[in-house]
């Protein structure tokens, strides 16, 4: 919650956010915007147009909960100067009080793969009637306490015998369900567990250091283009141990359409983040191990990195 003192810094850069918009205009409202937001250990940071500015004491919960993001951070920057580079201190998952939740079998080959590894339990059918469904699978993913940032660790189940990441574009969600962002998602998944039964899930997906995001968010309402690539590599002991990429065109689900089904009788005061799915599969002899690094990329929301603990 905004301190009351904080309230009332920004109700005060009213006017000057009034002439900004006016600039903010005047630079062209049809040019792209690339604005993207972090949160730092020193606070949250703006960048646009490869400049810097530091937004002080204004909290990420503050921001998130806007309906007007892209909005606001355009013109707010107007009104202050730029520090520069980015400031040189750890770089946080850009998250607060929202909920992380995830879409299952949006892709093709995901459902191909979630069918394969469920069939000795009876459940492969159930994968291919979820992707055909006009209903999506949403489920529950992550808290903040259970997220890493980017150039965090992440954690496969002590219990687990089978372990993939599944790199995700991840929606920013505004309370009211409007889209004001994206950043990327690793959606850390215990894939023996998940198939010996899909009742399994939460168990196979929710657990501590089982989600990480980042490195920031590109604050933008508009939708990323269809030819957008999702590009994951795992390093292990410096050599390539695998590498995949996927275009969103092979997206099946429309990721206004999750907003819409995630809201349903769901309220989110503080917003949400939103995985859309994973058309990256390791093959099954595959399994991460301590030590790997994974590499997740979405040109323009940049690379999100960590190490398996």
């Amino acid at each position: 919650m905004v301190r009351l003192k904080e309230q009332t810094e920004y109700a005060d850069s009213t006017s000057q956010m009034a002439s900004a918009r006016i600039a903010y205009r005047m630079k062209g409202e049809h040019r792209e915007q690339k604005v993207k937001l972090y949160r730092t250990a020193d606070g949250c940071v703006v960048e646009e147009d490869n400049e810097f500015y530091l937004l002080g004491g204004i909290p990420i919960d503050f921001l998130l909960a806007r309906e007007d993001l892209p909005e606001y951070l355009s013109e707010f920057i107007q009104t202050i100067t730029p520090s520069g580079d980015l400031p040189k201190t750890e770089i946080l998952a850009p998250i607060g009080h929202q909920e992380v939740w995830a879409a299952g079998v949006t892709y093709f080959r995901s459902r191909g793969a979630r069918m394969e590894e469920a069939k000795d339990a009876g459940g492969g059918d159930f994968y291919d009637r979820v992707y055909s469904a006009e209903r999506p699978e949403l489920f529950f993913k992550s808290t903040a306490s259970r997220t890493a940032g980017s150039g965090g660790k992440v954690r496969i189940r002590a219990d687990a015998s089978w372990s993939v990441p599944e790199p995700e574009l991840t929606l920013v969600v505004s309370p009211k369900g409007r889209i004001t962002g994206y950043t990327i998602g690793n959606d850390m998944s215990s894939r023996d567990i998940e198939g010996e039964n899909p009742l399994y899930l939460p168990q196979a997906k929710v657990y501590n250091g089982s989600c990480a995001l980042g490195p920031g968010i590109l604050v933008s309402e508009n939708p990323l283009p269809h030819s957008t690539e999702i590009q994951l590599e795992i390093d292990r002991q410096g050599r390539v141990e695998f590498s995949g990429s996927v275009a969103l065109s092979e997206l099946k689900r429309d990721p206004k359409s999750l907003v819409e089904y995630l809201l349903r009788d769901n309220s989110f005061p503080s917003g949400f983040f939103l995985m859309t799915g994973t058309g990256i599969v390791p093959p099954s002899s595959f399994t991460l191990a301590s030590g790997d690094r994974i590499r997740i990329t979405i040109e323009p929301i940049g690379t999100l990195e960590n190490e398996v603990a």
